[in-house]
């Protein structure tokens, strides 16, 4: 079996050694413009992730759904920390806080424009999370949580999740959506409102992570 490990391993080596690697006619084929053609956005990778690669990013978000499942899951039957660390001097609660506002309004930026220039969904929810655990390691607990329960956040998570996988299937049907004009705020049909939906999904997916490790770890 070693032999032929060994013979298969030259044959390939012989074939990257003499066999040329083919190459596009780039004078005929722009592939940065047919994408922009199809998709309708400024920003490639937001028409490649939510368009050319949707089936990928439905499973994406599915996948961290379960994530978030799992954490629950795996902490539901143990015992609640008494002490959360967190940040008590106010030099640190202050850069701590102005950080949250930063990365909140960053959230916003990359959810709305992430068609147009650098972001998009995934990364407006991190940006969204990260604002949401700067605020919790300076803030009790119960205010956390109360916050989160008192806005249903357990709730909207669920909702745009499932209005994302209808409206990704509903694309990936064929259905078309106003393409609009190349490089405004609202053009590339369906994509902008898929941007926003994954950025709610991950922002509030993370607070339900943070409330959870708060509770039952206290390593904030």
């Amino acid at each position: 079996m070693k032999l032929v490990y060994l013979i298969a391993g030259i044959a390939l080596f012989v074939k990257v050694l003499i066999m040329p690697n083919p190459e596009a006619e780039w004078d005929q084929v722009s592939i940065i413009k047919s994408i922009v053609d199809d998709t309708g956005v400024a920003n490639l990778v937001s028409g490649i992730i939510f368009r050319n690669r949707l089936y990928d990013t439905i499973f994406e978000v599915v996948v961290f759904t379960i994530a978030i499942l799992g954490v629950r899951f795996l902490l539901a039957n143990e015992k609640p920390t008494e002490k959360v660390h967190q940040f008590s001097d106010r030099p640190s609660r202050v850069l701590a806080r102005l950080g949250a506002t930063i990365s909140a309004l960053v959230s916003i930026e990359l959810a709305i424009r992430g068609h147009l220039s650098p972001g998009g969904g995934f990364a407006a929810g991190v940006a969204g999370g990260t604002a949401i655990g700067l605020i919790a390691i300076t803030s009790s607990a119960e205010l956390m949580e109360k916050i989160y329960k008192k806005w249903n956040a357990a709730t909207w998570e669920k909702v745009s999740v499932l209005v994302f996988i209808v409206l990704a299937a509903i694309t990936l049907m064929g259905v078309e959506f106003p393409q609009g004009e190349l490089g405004g705020l609202v053009s590339g049909g369906i994509i902008p409102v898929l941007n926003i939906l994954v950025a709610i999904k991950v922002a509030l997916g993370s607070w339900a992570v943070i409330l959870l490790f708060i509770r039952y770890r206290g390593l904030l």
